[in-house]
Order: C-alpha cells, then structure tokens, then sequence
C-alpha cells in the first residue's frame, strides 16, 4: 500500500528563507498561510477525503464475504382453508415458527482472500491520488497567488505609466501654447494617454479576475500578499527530475497500484470454478397453538425443537460458460490498466521535461528582461536629454516610454512564470505535497488514520457520525475591485 512520507527532515525544504521574486512591499499574509488555507478548507481536496474515506470501506466489504454469518427467521401463518375430513379434524390452524441458522465459509476459493488484496491494493492507490489531489490544489493556489501579484504589479506600472503620459500632456500642450510645439505633438500626447488609459482599465479587470480566482481556491480574499519565498530542492538537469519523479509522482504510483488490484481481480474472477466448503448450524422452534391434531390435540404435542449442524460442499460442474468470461473480462481490464500505467508513465514524463524547459526558458526570460528593462531605462532618459536640445521629438518620448512599460511588464511576468513552472516542476516530480512544504504546523491529514480505524470493523451497526461540510463557502466576501491602495 502506497503511504504518505513522513520525514520530518524533508518539512519546509521548498519554501525557504524570505527572498523575494517580485518586488514589493513588506505585507500581511504569505504563501504558506494560503496554502495552508487551502489545505484545510478547499472543497475539492475536502471531497477527495472523503472519496478515499469511501474506499477504505472497500477492506471490510470484501472481508466480511469470509466471516461467518447468522441469520434469524420468524414466521406466523394462519391456514385460511382446510379441505377433506381428515384436515378438517386434524390440521392446525396456525403455526408460529422460529428458526436460527449459522453459516462459517471454511473454503471459497481464493475468491474472499484476493478480493481483500485487490481492496487494499486500491486504498493504496486512492491514497496516492489523494497525493495528487493535494498537489494539483497547491498548483492552483500557488498560480492563482502569483497571479495576484503580477496583477498587482502590472496594475501599478500601467497607474503610472497613465500618471506620466497625463503630465507629458499638460507639459506638450503647455509648450504649444508658446509655439514651442505642435499640435501634432499634442494629438500623439493625447492619443498615447488614451491608449494608456484602456491598458489600465484592462490591467485592472484581469486584477479582480485574479482576486477572484485566489478566493475560489484559497477561500479567503488576497489581503496584502507578501512575495513568495524562493523554491528550494529544485533539480539540476531534466533527467534528473524525471528520474525522481518515476519513483515518486503519486499519478503514476496510483497507476501501478491499481495494475496490481486487477490482477488480484482475475483471481477472484477464476476463483468462481473452485469448489466451496462452509460449516452449517441451525436451530428450529414450532408451535401450533394448540390446533394440531383437532380433537386429538390434547395428545399431541403442539409445539417443538429441531436442530442441526454440518459440512457443506458445493463444486461447480457447469456453469454456463459464466466464469470462463468473466475471467476473461478480468484479463482484459488487468491488461488496459497496464497500458493505462504506461500512459500516465508517458504523460509524467513529458510533463516533467516540459515543465524543466518552462522553468529554464523563463529564468533566462528574466535575465533578458532585466537587460532590456535597464537599457529602456537608459533610453528613455537620453531620448528625453535629447529632446530638450531638439533633437528628438515628442513622440520619441511615447515610444521610448511604451518600450520601458512593455520591458517591465515582460520582466515582471517571467518572474511570475519561472516561480510557477518551478513549482509545477516539483509538483510534477511528486514534491508538492504538505508534508514537502513544511505546512504541518498544526496536524496534517493522514488518510491511514481513518483506514487504519474501519479495517477491523465486524459490527453490522457501527456508524459514523452524519457527514458535515468542512470546506468554507465564499458567497460572503465582497466583491473585488481593481484597486491595489488597499492592497
């Protein structure tokens, strides 16, 4: 059975120190309080708990097939007609009767036995897709808190980009009215303004559209969101991750789990033409309420007792051809869950390789950015040196000035990129999961405590508890904005 990693050495390996990524101010809340927010509130995790909870009744279902059973009956019949002379005086006319009857399978096959392996073989599985449940959770909170940032930050270049095409504006129509331009200059001035001013717009609709998608996944508004703290135990070359990850992604270990529930299938499936053996036992009580026998009744005994006890054989000598089949189909399904496991072997493959490319391109996307935002830099303030002695002209400016807000904006969204690749590369690997990013502040979720507690259980009328939401609704947070003032 696949179980989670415990080691207490690898808690806060991913997430250290507090180094920043994007520039920002100290704030309030941080990327571990999302995450653990999530973790402990998010629904579609909740609900995978609760699915894994499921099948960790799958062991007791299949055992319970191999235990002994004991059935009681009671009957009370009333015989409405009696036909003939001699049950007219002699057939009674009611009957109570109670019977008990024990049945111990001895023998079933191999059919309860691999029906118990291929249970636990599926908890196994179901734990590691809980794994990837988790991980794929803290994917999208780590996408979606990223996301903010890089709003954020987009929000407030475009702010200021509109703050300073508004006084290049005023200034150009300043320097028309003294002849020193014109009205073409004003024209460009008032058109770059405009086109700004709907990049802004645009900026801080996909700001509240980011605010929103944090909410839905996290549960609570991005209130004042600090910058994330590096990635760390990230892998030095593709191979080596996809090495890693061949032993340790929960979709493929849940795969190779599932593979070996079906071949446990098809010995149940063939365990259908063995022979059966059971013990019996049984008790029986009768009473006819005095009305067996008619006038002879008070001769005869009107009630009574019976018991019995055996072994019972039962051998399959034909059965249809049923067996047969449904070994067959068994096969089948063993077979397409191994090529279903080299599928997903396939897929973790190509994800991990492509998300090493992803991280890679993006962190050299940074370096160029950086580059070609200080050179935008550089450029702007010699174009506007320039344009004082007239040798450039207003428009120049606009460009120079389009160019350093496209080179920031670029830079701010390949550190964005490269921090979210770096984490989809981890989790790809199977190293996203609580336990890896030292979230066990307070007690981690365990789904083997729970299997562990219904494995045993023999009782026909033990219960849970009535099933209760955990995970926190969001109907009751505002409506976001575009505004980063209160941010």
């Amino acid at each position: 059975m696949v179980k989670p990693r415990v080691s207490r050495a690898a808690q806060w390996s991913l997430f250290a120190g507090c180094a920043s990524l994007l520039a920002s101010p100290a704030f309030a809340d941080d990327l571990r309080e999302a995450l653990v927010m999530a973790y402990n509130t998010n629904p579609t995790l909740q609900a995978a708990r609760a699915q894994q909870r499921a099948t960790d009744e799958g062991v007791p279902i299949a055992r319970s097939n191999g235990m002994p059973a004991a059935t009681g009956t009671a009957t009370y019949t009333e015989f409405t007609t009696r036909t003939g002379s001699s049950a007219s005086t002699t057939a009674p006319a009611r009957n109570f009767d109670v019977g008990v009857q024990f049945n111990v399978p001895i023998y079933t096959g191999g059919s309860v036995k691999n029906s118990v392996r291929a249970a636990e073989t599926r908890v196994g599985a179901g734990q590691a897709d809980l794994r990837g449940t988790e991980s794929d959770i803290f994917v999208q909170v780590v996408a979606a808190y990223m996301d903010v940032l890089l709003a954020q930050e987009v929000v407030r270049l475009n702010r200021g980009n509109v703050e300073r095409l508004d006084v290049n504006l005023q200034a150009t129509r300043d320097r028309f009215e003294i002849g020193d331009l014109t009205r073409t200059d004003v024209a460009q001035s008032d058109s770059r303004l405009a086109l700004a001013k709907g990049q802004l717009r645009s900026a801080e609709a996909n700001l509240i559209a980011a605010r929103e998608r944090y909410i839905q996944v996290v549960g609570k508004e991005p209130v004042a969101l600090k910058a994330p703290p590096p990635l760390m135990g990230l892998p030095e070359t593709a191979e080596v991750a996809v090495a890693y990850a061949l032993d340790h992604n929960p979709d493929l270990l849940a795969a190779r789990e599932r593979s070996k529930a079906a071949g446990y299938d098809v010995r149940v499936a063939g365990a259908a033409r063995m022979p059966r053996v059971s013990i019996f036992a049984g008790g029986n009580y009768s009473d006819y309420f005095g009305t067996f026998g008619g006038a002879n009744a008070p001769l005869l005994d009107q009630s009574g007792t019976s018991s019995q006890a055996g072994v019972r054989a039962t051998i399959p000598l034909y059965q249809g051809g049923a067996p047969g089949a449904q070994r067959r189909a068994a096969q089948a399904r063993q077979d397409a869950t191994m090529e279903q496991q080299i599928g997903i072997e396939r897929a973790v493959v190509a994800n991990v390789r492509s998300a090493y490319a992803q991280w890679q391109a993006s962190l050299s996307l940074i370096t160029s950015s950086q580059t070609a935002v200080d050179a935008a830099t550089l450029s702007l303030e010699g174009v506007r040196a320039e344009n004082t002695v007239g040798n450039r002209t207003i428009l120049d400016i606009l460009n120079a000035e389009q160019e350093l807000l496209s080179a920031q904006v670029q830079l701010e969204t390949a550190r964005r990129n490269a921090y979210v690749a770096g984490f989809n590369l981890l989790a790809a690997m199977g190293r996203a999961e609580a336990r890896d990013l030292g979230l066990d502040g307070g007690v981690l979720y365990d789904p083997e405590v729970n299997y562990d507690r219904v494995r045993g259980k023999v009782w026909d009328w033990s219960n849970d508890p009535d099933p209760t939401t955990e995970s926190t609704r969001t109907v009751d947070t505002r409506t976001q904005d575009g505004s980063i003032t209160s941010q």
